[in-house]
């Protein structure tokens, strides 16, 4: 490896120890199912996350919880406390198409239909919320 792919490696390394994710690969659901889920928990308090991924009645939700749970500990692992909360956001979730079995199925006329088993991967991170103090002259120059 050369110089300046190493320098490249050793900042990514360390802009990932700041980060807080945690990922699932080769989920055997489709991506665009697994994209509904995702949609409906990005950006949100984690814990309320949680909550909607319970009651949710889809079977993606169920690995989604756990993934979730999963970036949760990652974060209170590298802090070394426990996650309060209204403290972590989901700040960043990727659902990319992975590895797809093709089978075949018999059809009229000697034909063959082609199915696509489709699997995708799911990384997903959290991160504090930024708690911003609001200063009161800004606002009074701005008005």
């Amino acid at each position: 490896m050369g110089a300046r792919k190493r320098i490249a490696a050793d900042a990514r390394k360390e802009a990932l120890k700041s980060m807080y994710f945690a990922k699932l690969n080769g989920v055997p659901t489709s991506p665009r199912k697994m994209r509904l889920v995702a949609d409906m928990i990005r950006g949100k308090e984690v814990f309320l996350a949680l909550g909607m991924l319970k009651f949710s009645n889809k079977e993606a939700a169920g690995r989604m919880e756990k993934l979730l749970r999963s970036a949760i500990s990652n974060w209170e692992q590298k802090n070394e406390r426990k996650a309060e909360a209204g403290e972590l956001y989901i700040s960043e979730i990727k659902v990319d198409s992975a590895m797809m079995l093709k089978r075949l199925r018999p059809a009229p006329q000697g034909r063959g239909y082609r199915i696509r088993k489709r699997s995708n991967h799911v990384t997903l991170a959290v991160d504090t919320i930024k708690k911003e103090v609001v200063n009161e002259n800004t606002n009074e120059q701005n008005s």
